[in-house]
């Protein structure tokens, strides 16, 4: 197997007041994987990737992307690889239109021109929202704007996606359209999320991380099917949802 594009070891982290948030993390994804990373509040999910862009500094360990280290004098090119798109896209949206808001990215790389339009097309059929590219993103619906917030990522032309939480506050159909999405994007995708059918819909991997630390790492379906596992970390399968027998199983 190639060497993963992600490479966490041996991270550990506290936050300024000394609340310990992970502990001795190891943790791998490979190109064009798309891994879900589960855990119950507080486990210590968001502390983990916001390491993989430099949010957070690592304390203890080593963080890799691509091959290259994550420390200061690699950030720029670290945060063009690895594409973060947050919980709530009103933190990621400000500009007064939707096109404005996915070239400001690429604009603040230098890119100008032919080439520019160019990145802000492609993100823009990519996420099929092509014709909201001249409205204001507050006049858009929730799923719309998470659209939006990726297209922004994606115009950066990163080798990563990582999604916090994409489906929060969606309705069925838009959630459901998401998936279809973020499948079809072919981009090696890291998605931390509750919402376990959403992780078996697309990500063949899942990490469970609890209390700061790795504690499952496998097949999405084979991880949720075990009900022992599920009950130890409190992570919970909709009401009249059952997973049988593991990697093919029947819901």
């Amino acid at each position: 197997m190639t060497a993963p594009i992600i490479d966490v070891r041996g991270l550990s982290f506290a936050y300024p007041d000394g609340t310990p948030a992970l502990f001795d993390v190891d943790f791998h994804v490979h190109q064009g994987e798309r891994v879900a990373l589960l855990g119950p509040n507080g486990a210590g999910k968001t502390s983990l990737v916001l390491h993989l862009n430099g949010i957070h500094s690592t304390q203890q360990g080593a963080i890799e992307v691509s091959g290259l280290p994550v420390v200061d004098e690699n950030l720029m090119e670290i945060r063009r690889r690895v594409g973060l798109v947050f919980q709530d896209p009103d933190d990621q949206l400000f500009m007064p239109t939707v096109r404005r808001d996915v070239a400001f990215g690429p604009q603040n790389l230098g890119l100008d021109g032919d080439e520019l339009e160019r990145r802000v097309s492609a993100a823009l059929e990519a996420v099929d929202i092509t014709d909201l590219a001249d409205r204001p993103p507050h006049h858009t619906s929730l799923g719309q704007r998470r659209r939006a917030a990726i297209a922004g990522v994606l115009a950066m032309d990163p080798e990563i996606l990582v999604l916090d939480e994409p489906t929060s506050n969606l309705d069925p159909a838009t959630r459901r359209e998401l998936a279809s999405l973020v499948v079809r994007l072919g981009i090696t995708l890291l998605v931390v999320t509750h919402d376990l059918p959403f992780a078996l819909e697309v990500c063949e991997r899942a990490v469970v991380l609890d209390r700061g630390r790795v504690v499952a790492d496998g097949p999405t379906r084979v991880l949720l099917a075990d009900r022992e596992l599920m009950r130890r970390h409190r992570l919970e399968l909709p009401y009249g949802m059952v997973l049988e027998g593991g990697e093919g199983g029947r819901v």
